[in-house]
């Protein structure tokens, strides 16, 4: 989310140094050498694993009307939990009538591990949506931005469409002249690099049906999976109705699954330069620097709404897992 928010597969080559036919040589071996690559599970969390993840119980750095709760506080008030049947449920306070200008009790977890590269895939029942209300699935290195972010997931309120986007140090740009290879649209906006007054980062927006919110949810909501390697960032979805059988069977082929819904590539983004040490991440913040803007009469209006627990009846993560496989 805009902050406002190894596993190496082989060497960068020097995009700045190539010449143009070996520019696109090396380019096409790197994408080779990840359609032929296997996958191998490294970490798999569900259930109580998410509630060891690490607990941000700071100050909302995208300025939302949020008090993030530490572990103790999030699991004593009912706001972090795993229900019978094994889904991890992190959820906005649904319960409580706020005074003006009181923030409202939240949950934001990272896992215990960072990575660098690999295939990221988290099965989720259901994401939170609603008034005010801003949840985001991200990934995030140290020293913002440095060490980059990528978001998976990522929208306001109870939009139907998907903003996925990277944010940076200087130097990294989504490649527009790539977009036939992604099924996303891309924003005006292709510098991803973030800090100071524009922290827009490079986005891509997902309008397929049942991607977010709601028609995410109708479904049973699906899974997201991304790879981050040398040749590049991708992105797909799948709905609960066509999740690919690879996925399934635990030996997922991202070769096999098509055009991505967004993808970063290394000709205008040096991947090893821009993102290491990501640690994966769940949260939902309220109003805020996106939030708070988009609301329908400006950020008064949508930290008044805050204050009515009505409006966060549905403003839960249920999540299945994640796993995180290595090549």
């Amino acid at each position: 989310m805009p902050a406002l928010s190894a596993l190496v597969f082989l060497a960068l080559p020097l995009v700045g140094l190539a010449a143009p036919h070996d520019h696109f040589a090396r380019r096409h071996h790197n994408a080779s050498l990840e359609a032929r690559a296997a996958y191998t599970l490294k970490d798999h969390y569900t259930g109580n694993d998410f509630l060891n993840w690490d607990f941000f119980s700071g100050g909302d750095p995208t300025h939302g009307a949020v008090n993030y709760l530490t572990k103790s506080e999030a699991t004593a008030k009912g706001l972090a939990y795993v229900q019978k049947d094994g889904t991890a449920i992190l959820a906005v306070d649904s319960k409580s009538k706020l005074g003006s200008g009181d923030n409202r009790d939240s949950v934001r977890i990272s896992s215990p591990k960072s990575y660098t590269y690999g295939l990221f895939i988290a099965d989720i029942f259901a994401m939170p949506h609603g008034p005010t209300v801003w949840p985001a699935y991200w990934t995030v290195g140290p020293n913002w931005p440095n060490g980059g972010e990528i978001d998976i997931i990522e929208g306001v309120g109870d939009s139907d469409s998907n903003q996925m986007t990277l944010h940076t140090s200087g130097g990294c740009s989504l490649d527009t002249g790539a977009a036939s290879q992604f099924t996303g649209q891309h924003t005006n906006h292709p510098s991803c690099a973030s800090g100071g007054a524009d922290n827009d980062g490079c986005g891509v927006t997902d309008l397929s049906a049942h991607v977010y919110g709601h028609a995410f949810n109708l479904l049973a909501g699906g899974v997201y999976a991304h790879t981050v390697a040398p040749s590049g960032i991708k992105i797909w979805h799948f709905p609960r109705t066509a999740i690919p059988a690879d996925i399934t069977a635990g030996k997922p082929n991202p070769a096999t699954w098509g055009k991505p819904a967004a993808f970063w590539s290394s000709a205008t983004c040096n991947i090893a330069e821009h993102f290491k040490d990501h640690v994966i991440t769940f949260d939902t913040t309220l109003c805020g620097d996106w939030a708070g803007n988009a609301f329908p009469g400006g950020m008064d209006k949508c930290n008044a709404a805050v204050e009515d627990p009505d409006n966060f009846a549905l403003a839960q993560w249920k999540l299945n897992y994640v796993s995180v496989y290595e090549s």
